[in-house]
């Protein structure tokens, strides 16, 4: 354990438990505002396959209005 731990956790010792609950609070805060900015998207799992209908969208659409004037 390094001395900057045994510090921390000798101070701890001496604080009062119903204060112990803040102190807590802003630990999980400082810890989850570190893993927010470690954490990486994949963004490749937003994106579909390409469909038939996406390659040949503008004859898809074409066709659409042709059929509509029946």
């Amino acid at each position: 354990m390094t001395a900057l731990r045994q510090s921390v956790i000798a101070k701890l010792e001496r604080v009062p438990e119903d204060k112990l609950d803040t102190i807590i609070q802003f630990i999980n805060r400082l810890v989850s505002e570190d893993e927010k900015k470690n954490k990486t998207w994949n963004l490749e799992q937003f994106i579909m396959p390409p469909t038939e209908r996406g390659q040949n969208a503008e004859a898809y659409v074409r066709e659409l209005r042709d059929n509509d004037r029946i």
